[in-house]
């Protein structure tokens, strides 16, 4: 599993375990996404920005599509989908995001 404190730039095929996700980090960002998407190229340098601010938090990011299973279980339809997750639990999320500042907000609650 590909779970990176701070900025992780490599999306992670795996068909990621929900349970073992949610255990991974005290506090973790997941990304959703896929590698040829235009909107999650288009956020990049804003996740990594931020990222690079908040390299204490852990960083997911997941290869997704169709049957994979954690973006079912969150239910993600657009990329990139961020969640962030705090012990266990869905704190917040942002849905293509468009700009640093959103993200940031994110990743204060």
């Amino acid at each position: 599993m590909a779970i990176v404190v701070g900025y992780n730039s490599t999306y992670d095929d795996s068909d990621f375990d929900v349970d073992t996700v949610l255990q991974a980090e005290d506090e973790l960002l997941i990304e959703f996404g896929a590698p040829w998407c235009g909107y999650c190229k288009q956020a990049l340098p804003k996740i990594e920005t931020v990222m690079d601010e908040f390299s204490d938090v852990a960083h997911l990011k997941v290869f997704d599509g169709k049957g994979k299973s954690l973006g079912r279980y969150f239910e993600v339809k657009l990329w990139p989908t961020l969640i962030l997750i705090r012990s266990g639990e869905e704190i917040g999320r942002i849905v293509r995001p468009e700009s640093t500042d959103e993200l940031r907000k994110l990743l204060e609650l």
